[in-house]
């Protein structure tokens, strides 16, 4: 019975900072770079790098390398559910395009918005990554 509470412990424990809540949040929109969480989060890499490590060691993201950049994904359901608990669910369909984040999924949302003929004139497009 003990075991069952164990478990539950690192996953807890990661959840409770602002940084990494901030972080998880963004996830469950889907895999993104380390270079979109610093920009989400206005931090500097070591930092972003730093919470990532703690969250990676609790078993909570995965990670995946595409030549120079890597992406994090939520690993599982139930931090997904701890999430929706906490949080609420959801209104993403996937994460949203940053300004002044240099990541490919980022700058390709960018380009597709100025590129659209039927393009409002503001630049208040909301599209995914």
């Amino acid at each position: 019975m003990a075991s069952q509470y164990d478990d539950l412990i690192p996953r807890l424990k990661a959840l409770a900072h602002p940084a990494r809540l901030r972080i998880l949040d963004i996830l469950r929109g889907g895999e993104v770079c380390v270079c979109h969480l610093e920009t989400a989060l206005g931090r500097r890499q070591a930092y972003v790098s730093q919470q990532l490590m703690v969250l990676r060691e609790a078993g909570l993201v995965e990670v995946r390398k595409d030549g120079q950049q890597v992406y994090y994904r939520l690993v599982d359901d139930l931090t997904a559910s701890l999430l929706a608990a906490a949080l609420g669910p959801t209104g993403n369909t996937g994460p949203e395009p940053l300004a002044g984040c240099p990541c490919p999924c980022c700058t390709l949302a960018r380009a597709e918005v100025l590129a659209r003929p039927d393009r409002p004139a503001h630049q208040g497009d909301r599209t995914t990554c």
